[in-house]
This record gives structure tokens, C-alpha cells and sequence, in this order.
């Protein structure tokens, strides 16, 4: 067996563990954060549970940090009160963002954790199966009830050789999304094995499984070795570590990734290159279909680390790679530069920043910002000498906390370019529409900050006459829990806080017998879930109120959207491919949601967001004929009739139903890919109605 299947065997509580089979799974750890916490707690509340039921589950407050106002600080209070009441720890403001603390403080070899963030597979590095959900799921998974997925197949990543100097476990994932897309992992755990492994450092690690959401991918793994064992004695917590390996000799999954030869025909160069860091295992490839799309399948990916160099995603996609080496010749003057977030705000990441920095001065035409990712990376920097070197380099020191990757501050010049460590680059994200964000390692982000222009670390290095850094966690960590709050042992003593900005969750109805309305709005590719529900300082403190935050819906794609579902009673929502990529709140199938929107027609959903409006009673259909897309206009008038009867009576998962266009005229199929489960959730009008119908 490989080592995913391992571990989903030992909690698999429901259902057979056979890729496209629906399972249930045991969960041993939640965690959430306050953009999505909120309402997780507040659904947590609706079922009456006491206590959380899990092994353990952590309330985090990362992202809504700026308190202009009284709403952040409203709902600071309503997590710490849920969380002594209810059995949570609760992880303070300025503790740091809840992935980097959790493989810190929590995460454990072997164990099953969901967290209400796209990026908690980051403790995949730990060797976990670790997966973002929408809040209602990690609600449930604290009431006790298993975390119900598809079976998702294994895609197995063999690593060789080792990383060269200047090159990162950022390259190795950015690589990754070259030949794989941004849906290349969709309904897929990436495992990774072979003698590369062994050489990465766990930083390398957990940005590799971190950045594993951008790819679509259900989790990806690690496994649990020697390398983990010291991480985690470091961290005072080797009680804590099992070995977690796959079999000798195990197999993973044949796999097929559907490509459009028009967006990427890079990724299929880059499957079809036999001289570059990355092979493909058994590589087929076939031509065109009659919809545009290239269909490749594989039974494995394997990447020659001693080939790989420094890799930059352009703008607006984290899979649009090229080398770093290909852009240095453009002379793109960056005007900022950031490293941070969940993916690259590690102990390591800084260090390899401050080694750089030292006795040199930052560019004057570059802002540069650096965000240890916990208060424990904060103080080891600062007791270790690095922060002084980085603060006399003319850097700039934000709080431990998400900060710019979640558009909170840090919002770069119009039409400038920005260089960042984060995981993603979405049109728009860090707060400037017209900003070019390139993706990239923390050494090339200092690179571009010395040199002012997007440049190769190794050239740069050379040039200024710097070492290469060594790469090697810390013998120990500063270990300092205070403040990560227990919960309370007198429950019936604790009041919960609850701010005017707390509003009730909505009420749903179920089903109708026909789903009929106009088109509200047609968008198209990689629509992400910024797109649908946007973060930022103005709407992030929304997420608690489902009528305010309903407003910002769909306005970076057109910002009539709320008035025009208002004035129409809602309506439908057709996408083009990977639609919803990206985070995994839930605001954004709960706003369209609340605006009226029934049905959303596409051509093929994310994982993430398909589950969730599934949970909040959304229809989630696909053309079965994908150019039935451009013939359905904005404002058309369609129906799905007889829809409430064939969901109730259906005897298979699978099916297709007739889409009448009442303005056109015409009619074209539509798949729907629903278990029994998931269409009485729907025909109930979500999970919440469901549980009370219970």
C-alpha cells in the first residue's frame, strides 16, 4: 500500500476505499481561522453539541488583524469564548497563522486533520492526511461526524537527487504546477517518495504540500521519517513521532489530467520534455477532441532534483512558471518584494533572507517586506541575531499573521510588479488590480529586493559575493505556548460574546420540483473563489454577516451582480473550467446562496467549492457537451424541469438532465455527479436543514 491509503484505512468509518467511491473518514484534529471561523462556530452552535468530539481542534486568529473598527475585535472575542466553552484551544492574535503553529505545536505523524482553510495541507509535510474543507465540514468533524469525500486517486511524485544551491521546495511545487496546472490535482492526493525525499528539509516539505492546494489536489503527503522525527524533537514533541511509510512496493494511480491546448500549451510541453527536471511515468497523450481539450494520463511524475533550478510563477496563475533565469533578461524592475505567508514565513525561510541581507542594503526602488509565520519564528529570529540584520537592511517587519497574502495591507503600487513568496497570485489578491504578482522562493524574493529587479538568486549570490546557505533546521526551538489557550474545565461558567456584527445564519428553503431563472452571470476559466467572495480589510470583517458580506459577490468579475439577483430573484451561474479554485471559504457559495442562485452550470468544478454548494443547497452541474457553454448567453432564461423528482428518485450517482433555453429556444444536456447523500442534502436545501429534519 502506499502510505495515503495507509492512513485513510485506518479511519475509514464509511464506505469502501476505491477511487470515486464515496467515504467517511475519522477525524483527529480540526483547526479554523477567524475569516472562516466564525461561521463554522456558528453552525457548530446550531447542532446543540456540548463538546467538541475530535482528538483535538484549534481556533486560530491569522487573518483579520487589522482592527479598524470593532468587528475583527468583536469576533476575537466570540472564537476565545467558543473555544473555552466548547473544548478548543485558541490560538491569540499575533501567535501566527494557524498552519505554521500547528505543524509546530500540534500537527502529528499518521494522523487525520481537516482545518477550514485551502492551505491546511501544509501538515501533509508531517506525514498526515491533512485537507481544507468548508467550515460546515470542520463543524461537523467537531460534532463527531465522519469528513465524507470521494475517494480521491494517488498520484505518486518520485523526488531524485538533491536540491542544488539557491534552489528550494518552492521550486520543487512551482515546477510541479508547470507541467501539472492549477486542476492537474483535482480529486487527487499527490504522495511524494524515493531517495529525493530524505534530502529535503521539513521547510522544503511543508511549503511543498502547502503549495499542493494550488494544484487542485485533495491533500499531499510526506512521509514520516527520520528527517520528521528530528523536526518534531526540536520542537520538544519526539513523543509525538511514528514512522509513516508507504509498502516497499507500492502502487499509485494512473492518472488523467484534461488539458485546453489554448491555456496550456505550456504544461504540455513541459509533460512532453525529456531533458528537464521533471519525467513522466508511462506518459500518454491524446490529440484534440472535438471540445479543444487534450486528455494525458500517467502513472507517475519524477522530478531530478539535482536538474531543477529557481522557478517564478508570472501573473495571474501560480501555474504559469517559467525559470527565473528566463525572465532575468527583461529587466522587470520590481517595485515590492514580501516573503511570508503560510507557505514560506518559517524559521528557515527568514534566516535564508537574513543571510542574504546582511551588512547590504535593499534596493531603493524595492519595498521589502518579511512576516515570521509564528511568535515562535519571531522570537527565535530576534534572539538569534536575524532580525537585526534584516532590520538594517532597510526591510520592513510585519506582524505574524497572513497579512498581504490575504490582501491585508501591503497592497502594491498601480501597475507595478510584485515578487512574493505566497501561494497565490489571482488577479487583483493583493489589493492593487492592475499589479503584476510573480510567485516565487524566499531567496529569489531577496534577490529581487538587493538587485531591485527580477533576478536569479544564484547570479545575485555570486555577485554580491554571498556563501550558500546551509540547510539545516535549528538543533532546538523556542517553545513558548502561552499564548495558545487551553480550554476551560468549568464550560457552564462561560458566557459567549457575541458583537451586532454576529448575525444569524440564514434560512434556506429546499428544493423546488423546477429550478428556473436567467443567466445572472456567464465567467469564464479558473474562476477562483477570490473572484466570488474577495478578502481584503473591508470585507473580511463581513464573514460573521452573511447580508453584508452578500454584497461584495462576483463584483471584481461585474459589479452589479448583488443588485441584479436582488432585482431577479437570483438566478443561475454558468463557468468555464476549474471553477473555484483557490480558498476554501465557504462565503463563497453561501453569498450567491443567499442572493437566490440555484444552480451553477460549468465545465468543471474544484473540489473544495463544488462541496460546499452541495452543503449550502446550491445545484452543481457540468455540460456534458462543453461547447454547449457559448451558446447559453448572459440574461438567458433557463429551466431545469422536474428537477426536485429525478433527484428524488435517482438510483445511480451519476445522470444527465435537460437544460431548457427558454429564450433561445434550444435544450442541452447537463451531468450531475451526485451521491444519495448529496441529493438529499440538496433536496433539503442544504446540510443544516438536513440535520434538523434528523
Amino acid at each position: 500500500m502506499n502510505l495515503s491509503n495507509k492512513i485513510l484505512s485506518a479511519h475509514l468509518v464509511e464506505g469502501e476505499l476505491k477511487a470515486g467511491n464515496e467515504i467517511g473518514i475519522r477525524i483527529d484534529q480540526t483547526l479554523t481561522q477567524d475569516a472562516t471561523g466564525t461561521m463554522a462556530y456558528l453552525q457548530f452552535e446550531a447542532m446543540g453539541v456540548p463538546r467538541v468530539k475530535t482528538e483535538l481542534s484549534v481556533s486560530y486568529v491569522d487573518h483579520n488583524m487589522l482592527q479598524q473598527d470593532f468587528m475583527n475585535a468583536d469576533d476575537h472575542q466570540y472564537l476565545q469564548s467558543v473555544a473555552a466553552k466548547y473544548g478548543l484551544y485558541y490560538s491569540r492574535p499575533g501567535n501566527g497563522i494557524c498552519h505554521q503553529v500547528h505543524r509546530e505545536r500540534f500537527g502529528i505523524p499518521g494522523k487525520t486533520l481537516i482545518g477550514s482553510d485551502s492551505h491546511t495541507p501544509t501538515c501533509g509535510g508531517l506525514g498526515m492526511i491533512a485537507i481544507g474543507a468548508g467550515g460546515l465540514d470542520v463543524a461537523l468533524a467537531m460534532a463527531g461526524q465522519p469528513y465524507v469525500i470521494t475517494t480521491p486517486k494517488i498520484l505518486g511524485v518520485k523526488l531524485t537527487g538533491t536540491l542544488q544551491n539557491w534552489v528550494s521546495g518552492k521550486d520543487v511545487i512551482l515546477e510541479l504546477l508547470r507541467c501539472l496546472t492549477c486542476k492537474g490535482g483535482i480529486n487527487k492526493i499527490v504522495e511524494y517518495y524515493g531517495p529525493g525525499v530524505a534530502s529535503l528539509s521539513m521547510g522544503d516539505r511543508f511549503t511543498i504540500t502547502n503549495m499542493g492546494a494550488e494544484l487542485g489536489a485533495t491533500t499531499s503527503v510526506f512521509p514520516s521519517d527520520d528527517v520528521t522525527r528530528g523536526y518534531l524533537k526540536a520542537q520538544g514533541r519526539e513523543t509525538s513521532w511514528t514512522e509513516q511509510k508507504a509498502d516497499d512496493d507500492a502502487t499509485f494511480d494512473r492518472v488523467e489530467i484534461r488539458l485546453h491546448t489554448k491555456n496550456d500549451e505550456r504544461a504540455l510541453t513541459a509533460m512532453k520534455t525529456e531533458n528537464g527536471a521533471s519525467s513522466f511515468i508511462n506518459l500518454s497523450v491524446t490529440e484534440p477532441d472535438a471540445a479543444g481539450f487534450v486528455v494525458t494520463s500517467f502513472d507517475g511524475v519524477v522530478i531530478d532534483l539535482d536538474k531543477l533550478e529557481p522557478m517564478i510563477a508570472q501573473p495571474h496563475s501560480p501555474d504559469n512558471v517559467v525559470t527565473v533565469k528566463e525572465l532575468e533578461a527583461q529587466d522587470l524592475k520590481a517595485a515590492q518584494a514580501c516573503i511570508g505567508s503560510c507557505t514560506n514565513s518559517s524559521y528557515f525561510d527568514l534566516s535564508i533572507a537574513a543571510h542574504m541581507l546582511k551588512d547590504r542594503s535593499v534596493n531603493p526602488g524595492t519595498s521589502f517586506t518579511l512576516t515570521p509565520g509564528s511568535k515562535q519564528v519571531f522570537e527565535m529570529i530576534a534572539r538569534h541575531g536575524q532580525l537585526a540584520d534584516i532590520i538594517a537592511s532597510g526591510a520592513r517587519i510585519l506582524e505574524s499573521a497572513c497579512g498581504p497574502c490575504i490582501g491585508m495591507g501591503q497592497a502594491p503600487p498601480s501597475g507595478s510588479v510584485s515578487v512574493r513568496s505566497f501561494n497565490r497570485n489571482f488577479e487583483g489578491r493583493s489589493g492593487t488590480m492592475d499589479a503584476k504578482v510573480y510567485l516565487a522562493s524566499p531567496e529569489t524574493a531577496t534577490a529581487v529586493a538587493l538587485v531591485g529587479k527580477i533576478a536569479d538568486p544564484r547570479h545575485v549570490a555570486e555577485t554580491f559575493g554571498i556563501a550558500p546557505v546551509k540547510k539545516e533546521e535549528p538543533d532546538s526551538y523556542l517553545v513558548n505556548d502561552k499564548s495558545v489557550l487551553p480550554p476551560t474545565e468549568n464550560p457552564e461558567g462561560v458566557t459567549i460574546v457575541r458583537g451586532p456584527n454576529i448575525k444569524p445564519i440564514p434560512e434556506f428553503a429546499g428544493m423546488p420540483d423546477t429550478l428556473g431563472g436567467k443567466v445572472a452571470l456567464k465567467a469564464g476559466d479558473n474562476i477562483s473563489t477570490d473572484h466570488i467572495s474577495p478578502a481584503g480589510a473591508k470585507v473580511l470583517p463581513l464573514r460573521s454577516n452573511i447580508p453584508a458580506i452578500s454584497e461584495f459577490t462576483f463584483t471584481r468579475v461585474d459589479p452589479e451582480f448583488p443588485k441584479r439577483c436582488r432585482e431577479w430573484g437570483g438566478g443561475f451561474v454558468l463557468g468555464g473550467d476549474n471553477y473555484g479554485q483557490g480558498s476554501s471559504r465557504e462565503h463563497a457559495a453561501l453569498s450567491p446562496r443567499f442572493l437566490g442562485v440555484t444552480a451553477v452550470i460549468v465545465k468543471q468544478f474544484n473540489r473544495i467549492h463544488r462541496a460546499n454548494l452541495i452543503n449550502f443547497g446550491i445545484l452543481p452541474l457540468t455540460f456534458v457537451n462543453p461547447d454547449d457553454y457559448n451558446g447559453i448567453d448572459f440574461a438567458d432564461e433557463l429551466e431545469l424541469p422536474n428537477i426536485g423528482d429525478t433527484l428524488r428518485n435517482a438510483t445511480e450517482q451519476t445522470g444527465t438532465l435537460t437544460l431548457v433555453n427558454k429564450t433561445k429556444g434550444t435544450e442541452c444536456q447537463v451531468a450531475y455527479d451526485l451521491t444519495e447523500r448529496q441529493r438529499k442534502i440538496l433536496l433539503a436545501g442544504g446540510v443544516l436543514n438536513l440535520a434538523k429534519q434528523k
